[in-house]
C-alpha cells in the first residue's frame, strides 16, 4: 500500500484520527500537510512525519470559520504544492452540544455545517481540478456511522455526516472516469477526546459507568483506535483501491453492518 511520491493533505490533523492517518500516509511514503487550530499539536504531528522520513507542514487554519477556508487554501497553493490525496477530516462533534432538536442552539448547528461539510465542500472543490488534469487522486472523507443513522441529541453532527455522504457518492460519479476515486470513511466509537465526552454525557444519562456504555457500543464490546481509521486509509489512498468509488465504508466494531 505505498503512497510513494504523494502528498497528501489531512485537515483536522494535530490529534487523533487526522493524526493517526498522518502518520501513517508518512509511513507508507507520502509527504503530508496538516491544518488545525493548535500549532503545538501540528508541530508534534509533522515531528512524527518527519521521523518517518517524509516531509510535513504544518499550517495553522480554523476551518470553522467560513471566511478562513478560503486563506486556507490559499495558503496551501502557495507551497507551489500539488495536492494528490485530501482527507477532509476535521470536524466538531455532538458531545460539545448534545442538546434535544427543540433546545438546539443554533449557533452551534451553524458552526457544525461550516467545518463539518462546508470546509469539505470547498477543499474538494478547490483541489479536485488539480487531480483530475493529472489524471490521479483521492478525495478521502471522514463521516460517520451516524452518517447512516439517527442519534438522540446529536442533530448537527448526524445531518452534517449524513450530508458528507452525499457530497461524496456525487464528486465519485462526476469523477469516475477520470483516475480519481472519492470515498468516506465511517468510523463508529474510535478513542479520540471527543468520543470520551459523549460517552461520558451517554453514561451520566443512563447512570451507569462508562465502562457499562462501552461494551455495549459494539459486537466486539470495545472502542477502536485512530491506527485503525488511519489503515483503512492509507489503503483507499494507494493504488490498490483504484477500483473503488463512491463508497462509505464503515470501520465500527460490528457496530453498523450495511
Amino acid at each position: 500500500m505505498t503512497l510513494n511520491g504523494r502528498t497528501v493533505l489531512v485537515t483536522g490533523g494535530g490529534r487523533g484520527i487526522g493524526q493517526a492517518i498522518a502518520i501513517a500516509c508518512a509511513e507508507a511514503g507520502a509527504d503530508v500537510v496538516v491544518a488545525a487550530r493548535s500549532v503545538d499539536e501540528l508541530n508534534e504531528t509533522v515531528k512524527q512525519v518527519e521521523a518517518a522520513g517524509r516531509k510535513g507542514l504544518a499550517i495553522q487554519a480554523d476551518l470553522g470559520n467560513r471566511s478562513a477556508i478560503a486563506d486556507f487554501i490559499d495558503a496551501v497553493k502557495s507551497q507551489s504544492m500539488e495536492i494528490d490525496i485530501l482527507v477532509n477530516n476535521a470536524g466538531i462533534g455532538s458531545s460539545a452540544n448534545a442538546k434535544l432538536i427543540v433546545d438546539y442552539d443554533d449557533d452551534f448547528w451553524e458552526l457544525s455545517v461550516t467545518l463539518n461539510l462546508t470546509a469539505p465542500y470547498l477543499l474538494t472543490k478547490a483541489f479536485l481540478p488539480g487531480m483530475i488534469e493529472k489524471g490521479w487522486g483521492r478525495v478521502i472523507n471522514i463521516s460517520s456511522v451516524l452518517g447512516k443513522m439517527g442519534y438522540t441529541t446529536a442533530a448537527a453532527y448526524t445531518a452534517t455526516k449524513h450530508g458528507l455522504i452525499g457530497l461524496t457518492r456525487t464528486a465519485a460519479l462526476e469523477t469516475a472516469t477520470t483516475g480519481v476515486t472519492v470515498n468516506a470513511i465511517c468510523p463508529g466509537p474510535i478513542r479520540t477526546p471527543m468520543l470520551e465526552k459523549r460517552l461520558q454525557i451517554t453514561a451520566d444519562g443512563m447512570n451507569v459507568p462508562v465502562a457499562e456504555v462501552v461494551k455495549t457500543m459494539t459486537p466486539m464490546q470495545r472502542i477502536l483506535n485512530p491506527e485503525d481509521v488511519a489503515g483503512l486509509c492509507v489503503y483507499l489512498a494507494s493504488d490498490l483501491a483504484n477500483g473503488i468509488t463512491g463508497q462509505s465504508c464503515n470501520i465500527s466494531g460490528g457496530m453498523v453492518m450495511h
